[in-house]
């Protein structure tokens, strides 16, 4: 358990006090007060946690006092409350120390997710469908809204390809660790043998830039349009309203063709170009901060195996943490997923506080 010093604690509520102070004079302009109120809002959760960590500490001091003083009535009463006491100022030092542990800038960002199908033909195209509904019913349990930005369907139902953007607090920070293969063992529909087949789906969960996250050059853009193609309406085969976008530094394509509007589908694609520079621009810090990230659950690698859902066993394993759930149906449909999810979140969590206090 990190043991936070009582000095650490001090300097936490004397800044939260200043900037309090700050906020209150009237005295900031504009830039000042938005830096201000930022810094205010990001320290104010850990000066809680901080203080009540302080006030338990003077409560285990005074109980402490009372066990070896000479009144026996108080003492009885500290007797009772110690063990009590000691309990909540562990989990209240906890709590502290995971508001101190550092935050990822992305965390509180909405986020895209890119889901391909693999390995398996027209049943990973399937499994990708199963995925989108998987995670569209646990955003829509979450409150956040997701909206398809481009998909290439399969003949066969499913997805070969679907990009969605899912607007929310906290989006990225929730599904971050969803990236990578996803593996599905089941009998396939078509399959009249009833032999179990594996096949697979990628899944990329991109957090969203702000504008100045990601600078995009015109000059560093082709952008070429086409007659977009598969189901789709009227407009589908008639006009060339589908676009494809190359970033020629970095050589990444992204075609957009659902929206019946050309403007539609470049400011969507452009929106999908955005998120994954930022992400490959972050991939890059992140190799070189590559001790610091063997202590997380997952790197975000797409080649990277996490999960697979196995359909006559009805359990769901997560390889990155070992954890089985036999609970397939519900996570599949989106409600049970969230469990998966706060399991990988709480080992993140414990194996950065246990990289910190080593």
């Amino acid at each position: 358990m990190t043991n936070i010093s009582p000095q650490r604690i001090a300097q936490i509520q004397a800044r939260f006090a200043e900037l309090q102070a700050m906020m209150a004079s009237g005295n900031l302009d504009g830039d000042k007060f938005v830096a201000t109120s930022k810094e205010y809002a990001e320290i104010e959760p850990v000066a809680i946690a901080a203080a009540e960590v302080a006030r338990l500490r003077d409560e285990q001091v005074g109980l402490d006092e009372m066990l070896v003083g000479d009144d026996a009535e108080m003492k009885a009463m500290a007797a009772d409350e110690v063990d009590e006491v000691k309990k909540a100022l562990e989990k209240a030092q906890h709590a502290l120390a995971l508001q101190l542990l550092p935050k990822d800038a992305a965390d509180e960002r909405p986020a895209m997710i890119e889901i391909r199908a693999g390995t398996g033909g027209d049943e990973a195209a399937l499994f990708a469908g199963d995925l989108y509904r998987m995670y569209s019913r646990f955003a829509d349990d979450q409150g956040w809204k997701i909206e398809m930005i481009s998909a290439n369907a399969s003949e066969v139902g499913g997805f070969k390809e679907v990009v969605a953007n899912i607007q929310g607090k906290g989006v990225f920070a929730k599904l971050k660790f969803e990236s990578g293969v996803h593996r599905v063992q089941r009998v396939p529909e078509t399959e009249s043998g009833g032999r179990i087949h594996t096949s697979a789906a990628t899944v990329a969960i991109l957090p969203e830039p702000e504008e100045v996250d990601i600078d995009i050059r015109t000059e560093d853009l082709r952008i070429d349009t086409y007659r977009a193609s598969g189901a789709g309406g009227q407009h589908v085969n008639k006009t060339d309203s589908a676009i494809r976008i190359t970033h020629l530094p970095t050589g990444l394509v992204v075609q957009c063709q659902d929206g019946k509007s050309q403007h539609k589908n470049k400011a969507q694609a452009l929106k999908v170009l955005s998120a994954r520079l930022y992400e490959r621009e972050r991939a890059m810090v992140a190799s070189e901060e590559a001790d610091a990230r063997k202590s997380m659950v997952g790197s975000g690698d797409r080649s990277e195996r996490i999960r697979t859902y196995n359909y006559p066993q009805g359990r769901v394993t997560d390889h990155r943490i070992n954890l089985t759930l036999h609970k397939l149906p519900e996570i599949i449909e989106g409600g049970a997923l969230g469990e998966m999810i706060d399991a990988l979140i709480s080992e993140d969590e414990a194996s950065r506080l246990a990289n910190l206090n080593g």
